[in-house]
Formats: C-alpha cells, structure tokens, sequence
C-alpha cells in the first residue's frame, strides 16, 4: 500500500514544517492541475473532478493514476493504484496497485457499489457479494440463489476459501478508520479497491466517484455520462426548492438506547436537508458525521419542528401508534399532531443501493415531501408519511 513516511523526529522543527506543508500541497495540485507531471518527466491529463476531495485520477499514454486521500488524514495518500488495460505492458515499475482493466470478476463487498456496477452494465462482473441480506437487487439474489455469484458471507470476516474459488481480478471494500488492514484477504494477493467514498463530503462528491467505478470496469464514459445527469437534476431541485420564501423546520432520527443520533450540518443528510429548502434544526453544528446527543436535549428542539424524517430498521413498518407506545411524550411533537412523521425501512428499501450514487432521486424525495405545493414528480419514493 502506498502511504507517507513521516520524517524521524530528530528533524529540524523547521524542515519537518516544510514537509508537512509541500506534502499536503501536493493532493491540491494533483487534483487542480489540469496536467500532471511525474517523478520521470512525463506529463499526464488530470480528468476534472468538480466536487470529490479525496479521489485524483491522471490519464498517461500507458495508464490511468489514481490517488486516493486518507480521509482521516489528509495529509497521507491511502492508496494509488495504477490501472493498466489487460493487453498492455508497463515501461517501468510503478509504485502502488497495478489493476487491470476491465474488471470481468469482481469481487464486492457492499450493496451500494453492487448497485452502481449493475447501473454501469456490468452486472455480469459481479462474480461474489458479502452480505446479500442487504442487497434487495432480484438478479443479483437469483444469481445468488442459482450458485452463479458466489456469497462471501460477512463483510468484516469473509470467506476466504470462497473469494479463492472465483479468483476475481479485484475486490471492492470499504475502507474504515485504524481498522489494522484487511487481514488474510489482504495476504491473497488480489487487489483490493478501497471505496473511501462514503467520507466525502458532500452527495455529489460522493456521487462522482462513479468515474473512478467506470474506469475499473471500462465505462469511463457512461459513468460520467451518469453523472451528469445526476448532477444537472440535482442542482435544479436545489435550485427550485430554495425559491420558497418559508423553509419548514425539520428534526430527523429517533432515540435509539437512550442516545438520539442526528445528522451534522455537513453531513451528507444534513446537507440533503438544506437543499430540499428546510430549515433543519442542527444545521448549526457543523460536523460530517453524525451527532451522539442526549433525548433530552433533541426534544427541546425536536417538540416544535414542522417535520419530523426517520430512517429505521425493522421487519414491519413504523407508525405513529408505535412511536407513541415508545415514547408517549413525543405524542405532542408539533410534527406528530399535524401527521408530518415520515418513515423509511431500510430493511426493505433500496434506499443505502441507489441513494449515494443517486442523491438526485432522494433530493426529490425530500423536497416532495418539504415542499409539496411544488408538485415536484418523483418515481422513487424512499419516505412515507407514518401511519
């Protein structure tokens, strides 16, 4: 794996400085230039990238380089891969992953790139799934189900036996924060695509790493085809919802173990929230992830909200006869007497497969439901106003 050396701590504190500052220099040229130059001297084309921090890619005559930040420490790169068509030998020896390209079996570990990889056309790709509780793709189940995909089982600890036995070119895994790397699937020797795109920042920077997916699979073009339209409906829903002179005030999530999660005002959710024209009551606290608050606290904010959105788990719908047997306070919510209480089941809902490379379709969803005077037409409908 290609990673920074840090400098022995006998440096001088100046020079260690200097370091510190070119090295963290170097992920903002990289991905500014419009050109890149290597240690050699030779030149390669940067592919744009408008939104995504953490993804680089430069095209040479012989390769395509891609950089991947360390999310957790942005002045490291996490990984570089060098992708390499099938048929075509290197010049010289290269530092970091060596990939061929397109991927024909693939190993992935997780529903959402599962998702893109159909979307792409390249289902027939998809070679072994972990998990497949969690993916609700049919042709995938049924490719399961008829032994022509292979089920690796758990994600944190799959089977090793069943990854040998398709002998796929790469597999596609979430990275995670001092996780201590992937352990024996990491000592087989097939490469691995760390998917560090769910830390991105924003839905569209995340979105935009299906030019990285395209590339491995050789839809480069559909991919970014693909994207253009996500991002062109998604700026024009923002766009419209924001027009609206009232923004409705809006909690999400509910207590779980006496711990009421919500998102950040930068997350991904929290970001959604404000672009569908609402007024969300934590948008204040600027954090990416998720906050860990007390119930008490969240009520105070939560009783007098227009809307309340809440993503669960569990085999039976949500109601609000429920909530109410649950928490009998919440019953006074100004959002549960006006019967603006939206639900949606992740155990049935496709919504972790489609929505991150799809923010356009949920920016829809939210914005039906925040503004529906403005008869915004939506297909896919993750949430439900609570029974």
């Amino acid at each position: 794996m290609y990673k920074r050396n840090l400098p022995h701590k006998g440096m001088n504190q100046r020079l260690l400085l200097l370091f510190l500052v070119l090295h963290s220099s170097l992920f903002t040229l990289v991905s500014c230039g419009s050109h890149q130059t290597n240690n050699e001297g030779e030149q390669g084309d940067t592919i744009p990238m408008r939104y995504a921090r953490n993804l680089t890619m430069v095209r040479y005559s012989d390769r395509t380089e891609v950089f991947i930040r360390n999310p957790w420490d942005t002045t490291a790169i996490l990984h570089r891969y060098i992708l390499v068509s099938e048929e075509r030998k290197l010049a010289s020896s290269l530092p970091g992953t060596l990939v061929r390209t397109p991927l024909r079996r693939a190993g992935i570990f997780t529903a959402v790139h599962c998702g893109l990889v159909k979307e792409l056309g390249c289902e027939s790709a998809i070679r072994g799934i972990c998990e497949i509780e969690y993916i609700h793709i049919p042709s995938i189940r049924k490719a399961v189900k008829e032994g022509r995909v292979a089920n690796f089982g758990n994600a944190m600890e799959p089977s090793i036996e069943g990854i040998m036995d398709v002998q796929p070119d790469a597999l596609l895994i979430s990275p995670f924060e001092n996780s201590g790397g992937y352990g024996r699937v990491e000592r087989l020797g097939i490469p691995i695509i760390e998917c560090a795109d769910y830390m991105e920042f924003s839905p569209l920077a995340r979105a935009e790493w299906m030019k990285f997916y395209g590339l491995l699979f050789g839809q480069y073009e559909r991919a970014d085809s693909l994207f253009r339209a996500v991002e062109s409906r998604y700026m024009a829903l923002r766009d419209e919802a924001n027009k609206v002179q009232r923004r409705p005030t809006l909690i999400a999530e509910k207590p779980y173990s006496g711990v009421w999660y919500v998102p950040g005002g930068e997350s991904a959710m929290g970001i959604l929230y404000r672009d569908a024209g609402a007024d969300y009551l934590f948008s204040d606290r600027k954090k990416s992830g998720s906050l860990a608050l007390s119930v008490e606290a969240v009520y105070e904010v939560a009783q007098k909200a227009d809307i309340w959105i809440i993503k669960y788990n569990q085999p039976t719908p949500l109601t609000l006869k429920q909530i109410r047997s649950d928490f009998p306070s919440f019953a006074h919510f100004r959002s549960f007497q006006s019967g603006r209480v939206y639900g949606c089941n992740l155990d049935t809902s496709r919504f972790y497969e489609e929505t991150p490379y799809h923010p356009d379709r949920l920016l829809a969803d939210l914005v039906r439901i925040i503004h529906p005077n403005l008869g915004i037409q939506n297909k896919k409908q993750y949430f439900y106003a609570l029974e």
